[in-house]
């Protein structure tokens, strides 16, 4: 039995955030603009293809943004919107895909394998991106190809709001007169070894073997020989609104002191904003459950813009509790879960006053994986024992 050509398609919403500000206000349209932090603080996270043209990138300074580009159009980001956005998306790809991956707020993978038994997977694909851009009216990339890896870069080769398909075994023609830069996950020291040992395209790799690359660049080097030569067996994983994290606890004696219950509800909700950090996502919903003695459970949830912040979830978990606790019932469980979790979680971090307050985060984050987790509380959540110790 022969096996299934794998079909798989990459979608990646052109300059997110910057297409959303010129929905929001058209006027903007043809200008040079960034989102980001201040014109002295922060980095770039997005920017406009006339940005683009005077250097500005994605990751960079703001300061040096603004050198090369001192007449763009500096916006702080409208992050509710670019939430309510990339549900929108998400809707959309989940009503049509038999199986897809949310890699991130404005990022997706398709697998199509199997559905050229019933019809075109390039003329489907095609449908589904203007079917997207109809509804939305926001730019939208592709690439179509036999894995992963060659979808991506076939993305980015057709942008901006464009689509290439890589057909199967044209794999290494399409990527050979492509920089190595081009290939996921090599920066800028690795491209500069690469360069120095002589190699400057995906197709010098091919022309060398794999030893060289071991040699020279160990266990990294063969990974790039074999994406080179266009292999990669990396899955779609399907993407699932119940995925979450959540922490619960079961008390030793029921209990109806709401400061008790509001500082374990922030201990619970600091724990798995931890644990959201670390596998480096964001969450877009919180539920709240609480179990009464006799057993009866109750949960309420609300959508939320995607963030990893603990003093914005806690905000959010402490208003679903006021709305769903029955004043004076002893509570015998008191449980938070976050769901609809998707990547970048650096790409959530970089809106309002946000560059003091991720940095804050991350060196709690540290001072926790390094002393542990207990290291560090908030001082609600801080219990007289505690405090006696």
């Amino acid at each position: 039995m022969s096996k299934k050509q794998r079909y798989i398609a990459h979608f990646d919403l052109d300059s997110f955030f910057v297409s959303v500000e010129l929905l929001n206000n058209p006027s903007l349209k043809g200008l040079p603009v960034i989102v980001g932090g201040s014109r002295d603080r922060g980095v770039v996270t997005t920017c406009s293809y006339e940005a683009r043209k005077f250097g500005v990138h994605s990751a960079m300074p703001m300061k040096q943004a603004m050198k090369l580009c001192p007449q763009a159009i500096l916006l702080q980001g409208t992050r509710s919107d670019y939430s309510k956005y990339s549900r929108w998306v998400t809707e959309i790809i989940a009503a049509k895909a038999p199986l897809f991956e949310k890699a991130s707020i404005d990022e997706f993978y398709v697998d199509l394998t199997g559905m050229d038994k019933y019809f075109d997977p390039y003329q489907w694909t095609i449908e589904l991106r203007k079917e997207i851009i109809d509804q939305t009216q926001l730019p939208i990339s592709f690439g179509l190809a036999t894995n992963k890896l060659i979808a991506k870069i076939a993305t980015d080769e057709a942008k901006p709001n464009g689509y290439i398909f890589v057909q199967p075994g044209m794999e290494q023609m399409f990527l050979a007169p492509l920089k190595v830069s081009k290939i996921p996950g090599v920066g800028k020291q690795t491209y500069a070894a690469l360069q120095a040992a002589g190699i400057l395209t995906i197709g010098d790799i091919v022309k060398t073997s794999e030893q060289f690359m071991e040699t020279n660049f160990g266990n990294y080097g063969i990974e790039l020989w074999h994406k080179a030569h266009g292999k990669h067996d990396g899955i779609v994983q399907p993407y699932h609104e119940a995925k979450s994290i959540s922490s619960e606890n079961t008390f030793h004696e029921n209990t109806a002191d709401v400061t008790f219950l509001l500082s374990e509800l922030v201990r619970l909700t600091e724990k798995i904003a931890y644990e959201l950090r670390q596998d480096e996502k964001l969450a877009g919903c919180v539920t709240v459950k609480i179990r009464y003695p006799n057993f009866e459970t109750t949960s309420r949830q609300v959508s939320i813009d995607y963030t990893f912040r603990d003093d914005e979830l806690i905000v959010v978990a402490k208003d679903l509790f006021h709305k769903l606790y029955r004043k004076g019932t002893p509570v015998r469980l008191l449980g938070v879960r976050l769901s609809e979790l998707t990547n970048h979680a650096v790409q959530g971090s970089l809106f309002d006053d946000a560059e003091k307050k991720t940095n804050l985060y991350k060196a709690i984050d540290d001072v926790k994986n390094k002393f542990g987790r207990s290291a560090l509380k908030k001082a609600r959540t801080i219990r007289d024992n505690d405090r006696e110790s």
